[in-house]
């Protein structure tokens, strides 16, 4: 089975404490490397864990909030230094491009790379990316400002040789990458046999929801259902409700609310108020409604 994770470079909100940077993820599979959201600090984050910078092609900005871009231009910069070549593609709002751009002008030149950006649609989900092993879709949330989250799904993998039955019916190795695509096979005497009775179903693929600064929102739950993995905010615990609202966050209850009504697998909560020196509370009231709850912490590594 292919390599799917997500790891937390910042688990903060709005400000930075000692141990916990503001929000970045890395989701991986296999050699690919996906950034989502790039607070300040990404780019030491990244170092730290041992993540190459030189593999990141592509970004994934949920909004423009400080606490989620501020990394950018250096991680850009730093980019350029290592004479990375080729295309980045980021994902952001229309005015992200705008606001690079013109500080960009007066940082490090970067003649070998270039910066493609995507805006995004904040007013229904959208494709935003595909290739032939993952496909990310960008969904609304509420905020102060326009924000999106994103959903990343594994798409369904070639089948599995049964190998008894390729020996079986003497299948020669040029024809097997047909089968695993779905290829039956024709016998001398002109017998079809069916691609299901020599070979075996694909791995079921796997999906992670990234959902970050947002108030409760019930209209997300058809949209991450099932996700092997949900990433929600939880900035605040549940005697903040109101604060939370005000602010347009999520507290641990509603985060876990979500997860229940989705039938996530897996919930990691995260974007902490820093008033929270330890969150182990916030987890706990969270387990009351989702058992299988866990806080996000800088350098954590979820495998899907």
């Amino acid at each position: 089975m292919n390599s799917f994770s997500v790891t937390i470079l910042g688990s903060s909100s709005a400000l930075p404490t000692s141990y916990r940077f503001p929000t970045s993820q890395v989701v991986r599979l296999n050699e690919q490397l996906f950034l989502v959201d790039c607070g300040e600090g990404t780019q030491i984050q990244l170092r730290k864990f041992h993540f190459k910078l030189g593999r990141i092609n592509h970004i994934f900005i949920s909004h423009l909030h400080g606490d989620h871009i501020f990394g950018l231009p250096g991680l850009i910069s730093s980019l350029a230094l290592y004479g990375k070549k080729g295309e980045l593609h980021i994902y952001a709002h229309s005015d992200l491009q705008m606001m690079m751009e013109g500080m960009m002008k007066f940082m490090n030149e970067v003649p070998e790379l270039t910066v493609k950006y995507h805006p995004l649609n904040f007013k229904r989900s959208s494709i935003v990316f595909e290739d032939k092993k993952l496909r990310v879709t960008s969904f609304p949330v509420k905020h102060r400002i326009s924000c999106c989250g994103f959903l990343f799904q594994e798409l369904p993998g070639d089948r599995h040789l049964n190998r008894q039955a390729i020996e079986k019916y003497n299948i020669p190795p040029s024809q097997r990458q047909n089968i695993k695509k779905g290829a039956d096979w024709l016998l001398e005497d002109g017998t079809t046999v069916p691609n299901t009775a020599i070979t075996l179903p694909s791995d079921a693929p796997r999906s992670y929801a990234f959902c970050t600064d947002t108030l409760f929102r019930k209209e997300i739950v058809p949209i991450v259902a099932g996700a092997d993995l949900l990433y929600h905010e939880a900035t605040f615990a549940a005697d903040l409700e109101e604060l939370a609202r005000k602010t347009f966050h999520t507290t641990s209850i509603q985060a876990a609310e979500i997860a229940r009504m989705a039938q996530v697998k897996k919930l990691v909560i995260g974007h902490f108020s820093s008033r929270y020196k330890d969150v182990v509370p916030l987890v706990e009231e969270a387990r009351t409604i989702f058992p299988e709850t866990y806080a996000a912490n800088d350098g954590d590594c979820f495998d899907l």
